[in-house]
């Protein structure tokens, strides 16, 4: 998905923008103002909004919290001019991926709309709780791994010690950050989040640091690096791995003094920032390897936080489904009660490789699927039932013939719940039923002795 709404009322400035993004592949879509938009918006799926700031009815900074609140994984990116820099250096503490300024070069465009796109498949299904319900407690569940970490966050979000929080993909490491900058005297004052996977290399030290008017080409105007930003608030960095070793040794320096120069800047800025960082490999690895350095890990690495996977906090998938359940309930205009019995003992069982972020997937398709307002065993997908098969080969003897058995009987039971239903639509027609059902007549009238269904 690579389409992109510009939000301008010049429609000189939509068609400019229109016509350079077409040439890099890009679709897109044109509104007017930011009522506009917002239709847009409902009406289909969009990667990314550029949008200015001034316009009629809806402004950029109002839609821009309009889509923070309804439509939280699209990043949003200003376009400014010379005069309206604060602003939009305002919009970013507010939630902006970025800006640009008018007249931006076409490699600039390029280089933000990259950057936004990556952001937007990063994380387009991580796991957030909406502000409203991160203010309590942040992270659903209730099992004895989870109650640690409501524990550490606890104990470490009052302070300014950095933390390294440390997760397999999908499991909330960024919602852990987030409950740790709410729940800290800083709260009041802006998180800026840096995915730093989403960053080229080339770029990332001009995202941090910022950088002067006239530091090199297309540098038109003086722009703050999410370090100012970030002033008297929290840093986030996501995917800390990814940052390019000469850039470490920078980083290491604001770390130590919060203190550092813009690119092209001679004048050293210092700042008050808290730093939460996060992996998803192993970084004593990384160090070992060469690729990261070692006095950066131990000084990311005063708190580490480990986010347990989702197959350690079995106690937490039910309450986590019925969350899903109200989540999309709300989000696809569905009425789906919640999961059956069978379904239940089928979550409960497999192994998430994927985390929240699967179990999330999982569930909107199944509700999608739904064809009553309980999801049985027939909307469960096909390859989840085989991943769940291959899961059952890593059981012990003792533990595998039962869960067999239980495989057998419900695969069994969404089997006959088929037939009987091919049936009634064909008014018990079997040569018809089978051809439909894929089976050959013979073939059908055998299951049908099998499960007593023969009149």
């Amino acid at each position: 998905m690579n389409k992109i709404l510009i939000v301008d009322d010049e429609l000189n400035m939509r068609l400019v923008l229109a016509a350079m993004l077409k040439r890099e592949g890009y679709e897109v879509a044109s509104a007017a103002d930011g009522s506009e938009a917002l239709q847009i918006l409902k009406s289909g799926r969009i990667a990314a909004v550029i949008t200015d700031l001034k316009m009629p009815r809806i402004d950029g900074m109002e839609l821009l919290h309009r889509v923070s609140q309804e439509y939280p994984e699209v990043p949003v990116i200003m376009i400014t001019a010379h005069g309206t820099v604060a602003t939009a250096v305002e919009a970013l503490k507010k939630g902006a991926l970025d800006y640009i300024t008018k007249p931006f070069e076409l490699e600039d465009l390029k280089n933000i709309v990259s950057k936004a796109i990556k952001t937007r498949n990063l994380k387009e299904n991580e796991f957030l709780l909406p502000p409203e319900e991160i203010e309590r407690a942040d992270i659903i569940g209730s099992s004895p791994s989870t109650l640690d970490l409501f524990d550490a966050i606890k104990r470490v979000a009052p302070t300014t010690t950095t933390i390294l929080i440390n997760g397999e993909t999908g499991t909330g490491k960024e919602l852990v950050a987030e409950a740790i900058h709410r729940n800290s005297p800083r709260k009041n004052n802006p998180m800026i989040k840096i995915n730093c996977a989403a960053i080229a290399e080339t770029l990332m030290e001009s995202e941090l640091f910022g950088y002067e008017k006239g530091a090199f080409t297309g540098a038109a105007v003086t722009k703050p690096g999410k370090f100012e930003l970030a002033h008297k608030g929290t840093l986030f960095l996501d995917e800390v791995v990814e940052i390019p070793r000469d850039m470490q040794v920078k980083l290491l320096r604001v770390l130590q003094e919060q203190e550092f120069e813009r690119v092209g800047g001679l004048k050293t800025i210092k700042v008050d920032v808290r730093f939460i960082a996060a992996t998803n490999r192993n970084l004593m690895q990384s160090v070992q390897n060469g690729s990261f350095r070692e006095d950066l890990f131990y000084r990311l690495n005063v708190f580490p936080i480990s986010v347990p996977p989702l197959r350690e906090r079995k106690d937490d998938i039910i309450p986590l489904v019925e969350f899903f359940v109200d989540k999309f309930n709300k989000k696809l205009a569905l009425t789906i009660g919640g999961v059956d019995d069978a379904v239940k003992d089928m979550l409960l069982r497999y192994r998430w490789p994927g985390n929240i972020r699967e179990l999330e997937n999982l569930m909107e398709r199944m509700m999608l699927m739904a064809k009553t307002p309980m999801i049985t065993a027939g909307e469960v997908p096909s390859e989840f039932k085989a991943n769940l098969e291959k899961d059952v080969e890593a059981l012990t003897d003792e533990d595998k013939k039962p869960f067999k058995d239980f495989m057998r009987t419900h695969m069994e039971n969404v089997e006959r719940q088929m037939i009987i239903q091919c049936l009634d639509e064909w008014e018990g027609n079997v040569t018809k039923a089978a051809k439909q059902l894929g089976l050959s007549r013979k073939g059908l009238q055998l299951k049908m002795i099998k499960y007593n269904l023969r009149k």
